[in-house]
């Protein structure tokens, strides 16, 4: 089976669209260093990488940490192809209107996940851009966006997969929920020592209770190590 037909299978049969979790990270597990710094960790053929895997999904998804640290356009530049659509996980709407998924027309291919907690003025400005304002309820004792809400919306839409490339919060929060079907890490020769952590907290006790691969392979791409699993997630 194709990864595109695994993908079209694990919509139809869940709903929810395949969900794939790309990062870049140093040799000790960093997405960043301490002040934030992520730009470049990885090579430009590992940045060309992002671009592909961008083309083959129909949505990117990245949380408002990563929308305000960064400000990424999430498309589809390094190689030919389409832009997904691009979808920002912001609780409380904090993404400001200068953003790059909203500038020069971007709006209309963006939408913003948040809650009530949302400010309402703030919609309103972020629509007239042109963005889509997905109000969904909040998880379940956080003030943050239920991701299981999110991906059974975009599943309904017709979305059938769906990359996200971060950051640390919302990639845990998604491997705690077992959200996450395919992994894909970039592993570049740094050491950078105190940083953000790709994955943070996955209350794993016992190493019987860590998350397993039913698959992977792995690859050199430039000075990088490219690894690709699919995730084997266990009965409870």
């Amino acid at each position: 089976m194709t990864a595109k037909e695994e993908r079209s299978k694990s919509a139809q049969a869940g709903g929810a669209p395949f969900v794939t979790v790309k990062f870049a990270q140093s040799l000790d597990g960093r997405i960043a260093t301490s002040a934030g710094d992520s730009q470049w960790i990885s090579s430009p053929s590992s940045l060309r990488l992002a671009h592909q895997l961008r083309r083959e999904h129909d949505a990117i998804i990245v949380g408002i940490g990563t929308a305000l640290a960064d400000d990424p356009r999430l498309t589809v530049r390094l190689v030919g192809g389409r832009d997904p659509l691009r979808i920002v996980v912001d609780s409380r709407l904090r993404l400001p209107a200068s953003a790059r998924v909203l500038a020069d027309g971007a709006a209309r291919r963006t939408l913003v996940a948040t809650t009530e907690m949302a400010d309402g003025d703030r919609a309103s400005e972020i629509e007239r851009l042109g963005a889509e304002v997905l109000m969904l309820p909040a998880r379940a004792g956080r003030e943050q966006v239920d991701l299981r809400a999110l991906l059974e919306e975009l599943g309904r839409r017709g979305i059938k997969s769906a990359l996200v490339e971060g950051g640390s919060g919302i990639i845990t929060s998604l491997l705690v929920e077992r959200l996450v079907n395919r992994l894909v890490v970039v592993i570049a020769p740094r050491i950078i020592g105190k940083g953000i952590e790709a994955i943070g907290d996955l209350n794993v006790a016992r190493l019987t209770d860590a998350i397993n691969f039913s698959e992977f392979k792995t690859r050199r791409l430039g000075p990088d190590i490219v690894f690709d699993g699919r995730i084997e997630w266990k009965d409870k």
